[in-house]
């Protein structure tokens, strides 16, 4: 009987001991997403809530604008110490998809913005391609976009579904290129307006999802984000497409928004930039990529002065201070607001005042027409 007890309590005690084990062992195991650990790092901090100089955000999306959401946004934009918003979607969240009711919700917009905050606000027109293929549809078009810039749009943005998503009557894939839109490019040219293009998504999408992939997490997250080699053509071919249109349109000024994908190879960008004298970039979405790198961002700042514009993208008054920070602190190893974006710490580049009043305001008065240049100093 006592051998029996002991053999019990001796099995007990190793069920304890391995559950506690077990427990321990598994108990330090976490996804990627959850390891996020405090930095004992000790160095200077600079936080910056507010730019040093009005700027312009040459990259924002706004839809449903009435009085309460204008006001607020004055309200944020006081506090950011942003003179001008550039709201790219002219268009894009009318809810008519006929193009009557496109171009009356664009008016509607233009007209409570400068109503309500005049000077603070500029719109950019979109195209519709319903009906693309057929042989009125580029008369339409640029009909449409005459009408678009008499009734107050100051520049064309194109959305990345050109080159991906969008298809001819024939339910064939519309290449950025495509000789259909050639008399939009020049028209933008005639017009003197900007077209600010987004072409493709970031090269590791069309990538291997693996251990090697920089946006493994985010293509986790965002499954849908995923694409296959030839998903719906190449990367490089997307992007081939869009330079083609850079080459061949000299007179029409291009922003190329997200630096084109190629904030990640400033070597790159800055061939891009010698290349083609009517393009320049807009940095929005990409801040992350000078974050890591800022010797190089700072001396590629300073050589292309010129053809950078500050933009944001999704707005979000807090993550503004990210930007900020980056631009105008020489600060050490702080982090960026999304981890599947950047998984990596920042460094500030500590930019030159001359250089942040270039890319805060001064390209975009250039560029853009129409906007109030009493928001800005000389």
């Amino acid at each position: 009987m006592k051998n029996h007890f002991r053999t019990v309590t001796a099995l007990s005690l190793i069920i304890v001991l391995f559950s506690s084990f077990y427990s321990m062992l598994f108990s330090q195991e976490m996804d990627f997403e959850s390891y996020n650990p405090q930095s004992t790092l000790v160095v200077p901090e600079n936080p910056v809530t507010r730019a040093k100089y009005p700027f312009v955000d040459i990259h924002s999306h706004q839809s449903n604008v009435n009085e309460e959401l204008v006001a607020k946004l004055i309200r944020e934009m006081d506090e950011l110490n942003m003179a001008t918003m550039v709201n790219l979607s002219g268009k894009r969240f009318s809810r008519n998809s006929d193009n009557n009711g496109a171009q009356e919700y664009m008016k509607a917009m233009i007209q409570q913005f400068n109503g309500q905050a005049p000077g603070r606000f500029i719109v950019f027109t979109n195209l519709s391609f319903n009906g693309f293929g057929n042989k009125e549809w580029k008369e339409k078009a640029v009909a449409e976009l005459e009408s678009d810039v008499k009734n107050g749009a100051n520049g064309l943005k194109i959305y990345k579904s050109l080159g991906l998503n969008v298809k001819d009557v024939n339910g064939k894939r519309v290449p950025i290129n495509h000789p259909d839109l050639d008399a939009i490019w020049a028209k933008c040219g005639e017009l003197g307006i900007p077209v600010l293009i987004h072409a493709a998504d970031p090269a590791p999408f069309w990538e291997p999802m693996d251990s090697n992939n920089e946006r493994w997490l985010e293509l986790k997250l965002r499954p849908n984000r995923k694409r296959g080699p030839d998903n719906p053509a190449p990367f490089e071919q997307i992007i081939a497409e869009q330079h083609a249109v850079f080459k061949k349109h000299k007179n029409t000024t291009f922003i190329n928004a997200h630096m084109g994908w190629m904030a990640n190879d400033l070597a790159k960008a800055g061939e891009h930039l010698d290349k083609y004298p009517n393009v320049n970039f807009g940095i929005a979405a990409v801040i992350a990529e000078f974050g890591r790198q800022p010797r190089a961002a700072k001396k590629f700042f300073i050589d292309y002065q010129d053809r950078i514009l500050f933009g944001k993208d999704a707005y979000n008054k807090e993550e503004f201070y990210t930007y900020f920070r980056v631009l105008e602190t020489e600060d050490e190893y702080f982090p960026y607001y999304k981890k599947y974006h950047a998984y990596w710490r920042m460094y500030g580049l500590g930019l030159p005042d001359e250089v942040l009043k270039k890319v805060y305001y001064k390209n975009a008065l250039r560029i853009v027409p129409n906007m109030d240049k009493s928001l800005f100093p000389n």
